[in-house]
């Protein structure tokens, strides 16, 4: 009985090691790149790494090589108390080191270029614009050219460029999509550029990656591309079926809340992200910016 018992036992063992082993080695985030941007970035970790490799290899291999033919059992080992100089060590030592800090620098720089945040993406579909605020604890984003706007919920048609211009109503966030790409920083009264593409249909996660205050772990988003016909279908959704984006939906939305649930706004107040950027920068001056800060034109409702 106890040798049957035993073999289940060691069954469900290796069941379970091999379920885990599987899920770690799934692909995620970074690793798992659903767009461009997120490629050629991944291309340039691996390239980063490969370069790094070429050093950390024979390094390994060396210590191995040395420890075993130095041990204190090895007659044929020739060991030496006296210090001695060898300038081919100091040169190989000093050399290959530069080279990779060499390499290395030349592949960031490269890729740091030809990624910029700003940059266009080329494709055939037109560039759809919008405009992203990072809220105490959400992220509202506003579509200008459809005139709707959702809250913890970002729907783009795949294949299709999308340009954000982003900001802060509050304290300074991170705007991250890992497998999208492209992280950056939203900052209050000034307005940065982001420029990313879903290659297919998909739901990819969306955090904060800067640590804003007590609802921070909670200040998630879901990226859904869809096909473009199904987008359209979402914004005419959103047009009947959301409340209107005004000056006191605005200001009731600014409050700190958590763990805010996705929701659409079928209308929206015209040019709502350039004020929040230029009221927030005014209040930044005046100090008057902080965490439950609302635009004063807006809680004036003009």
């Amino acid at each position: 009985m106890r040798l049957p018992l035993a073999r289940s036992r060691l069954y469900r063992l290796v069941l379970v090691g091999a379920a885990l082993f599987v899920a770690a080695c799934r692909p995620v985030g970074v690793l798992d790149p659903q767009g461009p941007i997120a490629a050629a970035e991944r291309l340039v970790l691996i390239n980063s790494l490969a370069i790094m490799l070429v050093v950390v290899v024979p390094v390994i291999i060396t210590t191995l090589a040395f420890a075993w033919w130095y041990r204190a059992s090895n007659p044929r080992a020739v060991r030496s108390l006296d210090v001695a100089y060898e300038g081919r060590i100091e040169f190989v030592t000093w050399s290959i080191p530069a080279l990779i800090v060499i390499l290395l620098g030349g592949v960031t720089w490269i890729g740091s270029h030809q990624l910029d945040p700003k940059a266009p993406i080329a494709a055939d579909a037109k560039p759809l614009r919008v405009d992203v605020v990072a809220l105490d604890w959400k992220w509202l984003f506003i579509y200008p050219d459809q005139g709707i706007a959702a809250v913890n919920q970002l729907v783009v048609p795949a294949g299709t460029p999308v340009q954000f211009r982003l900001t802060s109503a509050t304290v300074m966030n991170s705007f991250f999509v890992p497998q999208l790409g492209s992280q950056i920083y939203t900052m209050a009264g000034m307005e940065t550029h982001l420029n990313l593409l879903a290659d297919k249909p998909g739901e990819y996660p969306g955090i904060s990656a800067n640590y804003s205050g007590d609802g921070f772990a909670d200040m998630r988003f879901t990226v859904n591309a869809v096909l473009p016909g199904d987008f359209d279908k979402w914004i005419a959704q959103a047009h009947g079926a959301g409340s209107s984006l005004d000056a006191a939906g605005y200001a009731a939305l600014a409050k700190p809340s958590k763990a805010v649930p996705p929701a659409t706004f079928g209308s929206v107040e015209g040019n709502l992200f350039e004020r929040i950027v230029n009221e927030t920068a005014a209040g930044s001056d005046n100090g008057a910016a902080g965490a439950a800060w609302c635009p004063p034109a807006l809680q004036a409702g003009g």
